[in-house]
């Protein structure tokens, strides 16, 4: 029977036994913030644990740590139930949680499905790997920018499809993220664009678009850590 591959499940002992044996610890980073009425506040969180969750499966020398499940959403804090703490506390935490991972295991992947935390997490990173720790970052990244709209509801829907309540879904013609980022800092967050904290259209997406997606990401995800790792590719 193969050993749990949650950190969580684990024993001292196993963790220790894992880690003797070169495995590697994926932590999925994300964040609580709104995704629109139609979506959880956990989307980014379980679009990172997913992505772990499925490289443990087809990777014998990964191991799942429990989710950060806040990030920096400050943008975001206009709306109900978004929990956000700052770049400066995301990057100590990252950096911390960091030092403490790799003294179990030799090699530590953070995997961030929240683009708030991108700049403190790069930061952390650089300096794990400055202070000699092997430690990576992947951020999974798609052409569609916009929030909550048709990439991540189809993601979820993939991934969590009870969770999805589509009636609810709205599109909304405000610019992408991208092109919206100084609006944001300056006119009071997401609901100066956008009062559904939609920026997108959401109307069409489906389970199966998520799972191409999901599909793309996780090749995506595969072959960045068989590049850290050394390994050739099949």
């Amino acid at each position: 029977m193969r050993t749990s591959r949650r950190l969580a499940d684990l024993s001292w002992t196993d963790a220790r036994d894992l880690a003797l044996s070169g495995a590697l610890l994926a932590i999925p980073l994300g964040a609580t913030e709104q995704h629109g009425p139609h979506l959880p506040l956990s989307t980014d969180t379980d679009v990172a644990v997913a992505l772990c969750d499925e490289l443990a499966e087809t990777r014998s020398d990964v191991v799942v740590a429990p989710a950060v499940s806040y990030g920096s959403s400050g943008s975001h804090v206009g709306f109900a139930g978004t929990l956000s703490i700052s770049e400066a506390a995301i990057e100590l935490l990252v950096t911390e949680l960091g030092r403490s991972a790799c003294r179990t295991f030799g090699h530590v992947l953070f995997v961030s499905a929240h683009g708030g935390n991108a700049a403190a997490i790069d930061r952390a990173v650089r300096r794990l790997c400055a202070e000699s720790w092997d430690a990576r970052v992947f951020t999974p990244r798609w052409v569609d920018d916009s929030h909550a709209g048709h990439t991540e509801t189809a993601l979820m829907l993939a991934i969590r499809p009870l969770s999805v309540r589509m009636h609810r879904a709205v599109a909304c013609s405000a610019e992408p993220v991208g092109a919206s980022r100084g609006e944001l800092r300056c006119a009071g967050g997401f609901p100066a664009v956008s009062e559904t904290g939609i920026l997108g259209d959401p109307v069409g997406a489906t389970g199966l678009h998520g799972n191409l997606l999901l599909d793309c990401l996780f090749t995506e995800l595969t072959m960045d850590v068989a590049q850290w790792r050394g390994e050739r590719a099949a």
